[in-house]
């Protein structure tokens, strides 16, 4: 099986504002439908916002509504992107105990609700040539 595409596909109750949300993160654009809204970066498909009107935000890290999937979004200036994640409506969850570490990660939720870390890491090349090898 090939797979010709993919994307994250987010639910949520307000499908304006969860979309405007990826789509301010990643510098892209909403195209919306009736019941589903497409987030395009660079001409490219990257995420999809479905409607669920009875959408249950996840609490995280416990809670009866538990997480099923978040992203890890790896950034170069952990400052620069909090300021910006938290202007578009996310919510901080977890701190870093430092910035001034080799890697750490913070923990926030997005408008709907589910969780995505921003983490960083001060090799930055380590990070865009990491890669899984079969052992």
């Amino acid at each position: 099986m090939k797979i010709a595409r993919q994307i994250t596909v987010f639910d949520a109750a307000d499908l304006a504002a969860e979309s405007a949300f990826w789509a301010g993160l990643f510098g892209g654009e909403v195209y919306e439908d009736d019941d589903f809204h497409s987030v395009i970066v660079d001409g490219k498909w990257r995420f999809g916002v479905q409607l669920a009107p009875n959408h249950v935000p996840p609490a995280w890290p416990d809670g009866a509504q538990q997480q099923q999937v978040h992203l890890d979004l790896h950034v170069e200036d952990i400052r620069a992107a909090h300021e910006h994640a938290v202007s578009l409506g996310a919510r901080l969850l977890k701190a870093a105990d430092e910035f001034d570490t080799e890697e750490g990660y913070q923990v926030y939720a997005d408008p709907a609700g589910h969780p995505f870390c921003l983490g960083w890491h001060k090799n930055v090349p380590a990070v865009h040539d990491f890669g899984a090898t079969k052992g």
